[in-house]
C-alpha cells in the first residue's frame, strides 16, 4: 500500500533535499552612518524537493547557518527586530528569480554577538521538464527600519537540484510570470497628503470669538538622528483658544507616518514641537505632548498625541503660527525633525502682553521663548544629543515614525570598540 501511494503521489512526493553552500559576501551598511563595507562568508542551506513534475509549485527554504558578520559593537538588537529577504536563482530547464523572505524573528542579539537570521521561504512554479538548479544570491537584512545589503563577491555553487518530469497542464516553455519581482522593500511608503479638508486660517477678528481653528498643512520634515537623516511628511493643524490675553494652543498630527518596527514600552516616547511665530510677532512657542500610555506593538501605527502649550503675544497686529522643529525623546536619545519649508496653519489678531513672545512691541529684535517655554528656531538641524554611537542603544522616533537606527547591524569592525 505504501508503495502504491508513492506512485499515485508522483515525483513531487519524493523526500526533499538539503544542501549547504558557502560564499564570500560583501555587505553594505546604510549610507550616512560612517561605517565601511564588510567582507565576510555566508553559509546557506537550501531545502527543495528532489523531484517534481511540470506544473507543480514547489516550496523552497533558505536557512542561514552562518551570517556574513557579527552584530557590531554599537547597539543591542531587541528580540524580533531583524528580518531577512533575498533572491534565489533558478537556472537549467527554466530560468527564474525566486523571491525569498523570512519572518521578523530573532533572539535578542548583544553587541558583538553572532547575527541570527530567520529562515526564508519562497515558491517556484515549474514550467519545463529537465533539471533546475537553485543558487542563493543577494539578500537584505532589515533591522529597525534600516537595510543592510549583501551580495556575493564570487561565483556561488548551486545548493539544490530539482529533477522535473513532464506532466500536468503546463507547457514546456518557460512561464514569464515566474520571474517574481524582487523582495518587497521593508521601508514603509511615504505618507500621502492629508485627506482632511483644510479650512482658511482663522483670525481673532473681534466680536468675542474665543476658539480659532487653523488649516491642515502638509509639513515635509528632514529628521536627524545620531546616525543619519530621513525625510517624512506629516499633516499638522494648529488650533487656539483665547485665555485672557493669551492663547491655549493645540497642535495635532492627523495621521501616523509609519508603523513601529519593534515593540516600544509604555511611557517611553515624549514629543514636543516649536510653533514658529511670524507677521507682527516673532520667536516660537513650545508645545508638548504626554508619553505613550500603552506599549506599542511591532507593526502597529505610532501615533503622536495632541501637543499643547500657551502663547502670550509679544506684539500687537496680525501674527501667524506655523509648525516648526519637532523633537522626539525616546529611551534616552533625541531625534530632531526640521521643516524643509514653512506653512502657516493659523493667523491671529494679537495684542501685546507683558513678557510675551519677542516681537515688534518690545523693540528687542531678537527671538525669545514665550510663556510656553519655547526657544527661537534658526532653520538648521538641532543637536541630536550624542557625538558618538553610544546613543544608538535607544530607539529614535520622528513625527510618529521610526527613523534610521541600527543601520549597521550587518557590519563588523574587528579590533575597533565604541566608547560608551
Amino acid at each position: 500500500m505504501a508503495g502504491g501511494s508513492a506512485v499515485l503521489l508522483g515525483p513531487a512526493a519524493l523526500q526533499a533535499q538539503a544542501a549547504e553552500v558557502s560564499y564570500a559576501t560583501r555587505c553594505i551598511p546604510p549610507a550616512g552612518i560612517g561605517l565601511p563595507d564588510v567582507n565576510g562568508t555566508t553559509k546557506v542551506e537550501i531545502t527543495a524537493p528532489a523531484a517534481a513534475k511540470v506544473g507543480d509549485t514547489v516550496d523552497i527554504v533558505w536557512k542561514f547557518t552562518q551570517a556574513a558578520s557579527k552584530n557590531p559593537d554599537i547597539i543591542d538588537l531587541p528580540a524580533d527586530s531583524v528580518q531577512p529577504s533575498g533572491t534565489l536563482k533558478a537556472v537549467g530547464a527554466q530560468t527564474a528569480s525566486v523571491a525569498m523572505q523570512g519572518p521578523r524573528e530573532n533572539p535578542a542579539i548583544p553587541k558583538g554577538g553572532a547575527m541570527v537570521l530567520s529562515s526564508m521561504k519562497g515558491t517556484l512554479k515549474l514550467t519545463a521538464a529537465g533539471q533546475v538548479t537553485l543558487t542563493p544570491d543577494a539578500y537584505v537584512v532589515n533591522a529597525m527600519s534600516t537595510d543592510t545589503k549583501c551580495a556575493p563577491t564570487e561565483p556561488v555553487q548551486p545548493a539544490a537540484t530539482i529533477t522535473v518530469t513532464s506532466g500536468g497542464s503546463a507547457s514546456g516553455s518557460p512561464d514569464p510570470s515566474q520571474s517574481p519581482s524582487p523582495p518587497p522593500s521593508s521601508s514603509p511608503p511615504p505618507s500621502s497628503p492629508s485627506a482632511t479638508p483644510s479650512v482658511s486660517p482663522s483670525s481673532s477678528g473681534g466680536g468675542g470669538q474665543t476658539d480659532f481653528t487653523g488649516k491642515v498643512v502638509d509639513v515635509p520634515y528632514t529628521c536627524a538622528s545620531p546616525i543619519g537623516e530621513k525625510k517624512a511628511t506629516s499633516p499638522v493643524q494648529i488650533n487656539a483658544k483665547r485665555n485672557g490675553g493669551s492663547y491655549d494652543l493645540t497642535a495635532q498630527f492627523k495621521k501616523s507616518v509609519m508603523d513601529s518596527p519593534i515593540d516600544i514600552p509604555a511611557d517611553s516616547v515624549k514629543p514636543s514641537m516649536q510653533i514658529v511665530l511670524g507677521g507682527a510677532d516673532q520667536g516660537s512657542v513650545k508645545v508638548t505632548g504626554p508619553t505613550n500610555k500603552e506599549a506599542i506593538k511591532s507593526g502597529a501605527p505610532i501615533e503622536i498625541p495632541d501637543l499643547t502649550g500657551t502663547y502670550k503675544p509679544g506684539a500687537t497686529g496680525t501674527s501667524t503660527l506655523a509648525p516648526g522643529v519637532l523633537t522626539i525623546e525616546a529611551l534616552g536619545t533625541t531625534t530632531t525633525c526640521t521643516p524643509d519649508r514653512s506653512a502657516v496653519s493659523l493667523t491671529l489678531d494679537t495684542a501685546e502682553q507683558a513678557s510675551g513672545a519677542s516681537g515688534g512691541g518690545n523693540g528687542s529684535g531678537s527671538s525669545s521663548s514665550s510663556s510656553g517655554g519655547g526657544t527661537s528656531t534658526s532653520g538648521g538641524l538641532a543637536e541630536t544629543g550624542a557625538g558618538d554611537h553610544a546613543a544608538l542603544k535607544a530607539l529614535g522616533l520622528l513625527a510618529g515614525t521610526a527613523v534610521l537606527l541600527g543601520g549597521a547591524v550587518f557590519t563588523y569592525l574587528p579590533g575597533r570598540r565604541r566608547t560608551r
